[in-house]
């Protein structure tokens, strides 16, 4: 079912523009795009400062970096969500706390290269994306090889992804993935909140329904070699 456009989305979209550094596609193909575009943020001028920058991928409504934001107000955040219509509801949740160290970019992740600078993330963080279980939308995947080979160019040496998922099939095929592309894998649980890890886990809004359900929330962590 097609989400209804929200009211007044530009006008609303507008009043947010301080927070939104990029949007659509700078071109009709997303291939050439990705492989002849460059705006490279240059994040002291975005925030001010020279502080360490971090990642969310599909942020959906922002409760994940709203809280990790406040949490590490010394760390940068680029929230990338393609919908605009949820987009909009995570800027204007940033608005209403009044914090600095969110940005957003409602973009496909295909052409994150176009933005962010190489070797400029030190975590990029995949919660709950969608698992596309088809064959045929393998590449669509966000830990697809097509993605990691982003993520790749995107993080420092050492840097690391970090993965939460209620689908363990998906959690499988990550896992997989990560090795196949070099990364060494840590800290894995298939049961988050059973876990030593649980203490820290910031409880997004996916995730929350999901423990109402009694459902078991795998994790892991890929660390890119120095």
């Amino acid at each position: 079912m097609r989400m209804r456009k929200k009211r007044h989305l530009e006008q609303r979209m507008e009043a947010c523009a301080d927070l939104l550094l990029a949007r659509g596609k700078p071109c009709r193909n997303l291939k050439e795009a990705a492989e002849n575009y460059r705006f490279l943020l240059d994040y002291r001028a975005v925030f001010g400062n020279d502080n360490p920058v971090e990642l969310e991928v599909g942020c959906g409504n922002g409760g994940f970096l709203l809280e990790k934001a406040k949490r590490e107000p010394n760390t940068n955040f680029l929230a990338v969500e393609l919908c605009t219509n949820v987009i909009l509801t995570a800027m204007e949740r940033v608005r209403a706390e009044g914090l600095g160290n969110i940005r957003f970019l409602n973009i496909p992740a295909e052409i994150l290269e176009c933005y962010i600078p190489p070797r400029s993330v030190g975590v990029i963080y995949l919660n709950f994306s969608t698992p596309l279980p088809e064959k045929s939308r393998e590449k669509q995947r966000l830990t697809s090889m097509r993605f990691l080979k982003i993520y790749d160019i995107l993080l420092k040496n050492g840097g690391r992804i970090e993965q939460k998922t209620d689908s363990r099939e998906f959690f499988d095929y990550s896992l997989a993935r990560f090795e196949e592309a070099g990364y060494a894998v840590r800290e894995i649980t298939r049961d988050l909140h059973r876990s030593p890890y649980a203490a820290t886990n910031i409880v997004t809004e996916y995730e929350a329904s999901f423990l109402q359900k009694g459902l078991p929330i795998s994790r892991a962590v890929a660390v890119k070699p120095l």
